[in-house]
């Protein structure tokens, strides 16, 4: 089993590039955008480019940031671009591929790793080979790159790309196949899905993929790969992938437990949900917004209000579910642009995402922020997780960025906290603690999340150095105020 080194350690912050940052740079940049600090719609651009991104990466190396995770960059014709038309071009109003040569040069020039989002189990309506079997039919070389009807392929029947209400209709009784003509992915007309068993769209998915590697990417971030059941074809990509760049990352967005991918021979890591959905519940109790929470995508009905002795249960075993190197180098987040961001989730509880902050940094796996996050960006679920990020400073909560920052600065002052041996400590009501030690220091970490001041005791044996947060220690006895974390060794 081997995962990239450099993931054990990193700090990671998702970008969605139409929101993020706009230059004056990219040409694309004289159309007519939506105002950036309007409400964000489903189809709307703002117009957040590269080489925005580019202009920021100071802030994000001044944060802390060691690697960017960006949602799709190639050419489509959606904000999100997970309707992706041509796989190697990256979208001209983000600034082409020019604009990812000069990140990538700029970004490790800063030593940050860049990792891509790779939508390879559908294209869209505006990829070339689907649109020349709606041109075509069954005369097209192309027509076993999905799945289509033989009616329509053979004209007997029209094609239903863009439905009619009545079409939409049907898609919902019969599926997309007989009511359009082709399969959509969960039945979405505007997302044809690959018929990956056919050689051809294989070889041409695994080209994509190793021609950015060789580009300079730094690894693949997979979308909806538990939907390619096909763990051959998962395989033969990690090995091209890897074969370029055996430090390349791959992880992949499953939102369960993932043993069948993480053998070592698939993927490094997952999207930590599991991780997330727990977190959620214990920092955020009472807090919790349900409402916003039935919005919360693969995390629906599972997060509860939760006690420290089942948060810390569920901890022990979701870092158990794999072997300890590919826990270590998880992508551990709290939120993300498929779910409502953790303010929302949380009424805007402030204390509940530092503890939860608190918690990630101090946790075998990569930590993720999401962009703005550090700033106190709110939002309900898409689109509005995905809001233009506010560059006018005075809108910015400080006391979140430096929380964040000080969560950063500790995690990356000790490796312990990145590479140690787990172990529970306490977990009763309102208060857990746990230790993470290496052959240099054995650290403690510890949380309140009730409204009260708690007293726990702790086999010390000496008076322990303070690291985060304002404890009191007396003896063997440790006070932590209300709605605090404290770390020490």
């Amino acid at each position: 089993m081997t995962t990239p080194d450099w993931v054990q350690d990193a700090i990671f912050y998702q970008i969605f590039p139409d929101r993020f940052a706009k230059s004056g740079r990219n040409p694309a940049g004289s159309l007519p955008f939506e105002p950036w600090d309007s409400a964000p719609t489903t189809h709307g651009f703002k117009g957040g480019d590269l080489y925005g991104v580019i202009e920021k990466l100071d802030y994000l190396q001044e944060l802390g940031i060691t690697a960017i995770y960006f949602t799709p960059i190639f050419s489509s014709a959606s904000n999100h671009r997970y309707h992706t038309y041509d796989y190697y071009n990256v979208d001209p109003l983000l600034g082409g591929n020019e604009a990812l040569r000069k990140l990538l040069d700029e970004a490790h020039k800063r030593k940050m790793r860049v990792v891509l989002d790779g939508v390879f189990n559908h294209a869209s309506r505006g990829f070339w080979q689907f649109h020349h079997v709606l041109e075509t039919g069954h005369c097209s070389p192309y027509k076993d790159w999905f799945y289509f009807d033989q009616d329509r392929l053979h004209e007997r029947r029209h094609w239903g790309a863009y439905p009619t209400p009545e079409e939409q209709h049907a898609i919902k009784q019969e599926g997309s196949l007989r009511a359009i003509g082709y399969q959509g992915w969960w039945n979405l007309p505007a997302l044809p899905k690959f018929r990956i068993e056919t050689p051809a769209v294989r070889e041409f998915l695994l080209e994509v993929a190793e021609y950015w590697i060789k580009f300079g990417i730094d690894g693949w971030r997979l979308d909806v790969p538990g939907e390619i059941n096909d763990d051959a074809f998962w395989q033969e990509f990690r090995r091209r992938v890897r074969a370029i760049n055996p430090e390349a990352y791959i992880v992949g967005e499953i939102w369960h437990e993932a043993q069948r991918w993480l053998q070592g021979d698939q993927f490094d890591a997952v999207m930590n949900y599991l991780v997330t959905a727990a977190a959620m519940g214990f920092f955020g109790g009472p807090h919790l917004n349900m409402g916003v929470l039935n919005q919360a995508g693969g995390l629906q009905n599972r997060i509860r209000e939760t006690k420290a002795e089942n948060f810390a249960n569920e901890i022990d075993r979701l870092f158990n579910l794999y072997n300890p190197e590919i826990t270590r180098s998880q992508l551990n987040l709290l939120d993300s642009h498929d779910m409502p961001r953790f303010l929302s989730c949380v009424n805007g509880d402030k204390d509940s995402l530092k503890l939860a902050w608190l918690f990630l940094f101090s946790m075998a796996g990569a930590p993720c922020l999401f962009y703005g996050d550090e700033i106190g960006v709110d939002g309900s679920h898409d689109p509005y997780c995905r809001k233009s990020f506010p560059w006018d400073e005075n809108r910015w909560d400080k006391d979140l960025l430096e929380y964040a920052k000080s969560c950063i600065t500790l995690r990356k002052g000790h490796a312990a906290l990145r590479r140690g041996e787990y172990k529970r400590i306490h977990a009763e009501g309102n208060v857990m603690a746990y230790s993470r030690s290496d052959n240099r220091e054995n650290i403690i970490v510890a949380f309140n999340v009730s409204n009260e001041e708690q007293v726990i005791e702790l086999p010390l044996s000496k008076k322990p150095k303070i690291l985060f947060g304002k404890p009191m220690i007396t003896g063997n006895r440790l006070t932590i105020p209300p709605r605090s974390g404290i770390v020490m060794k």
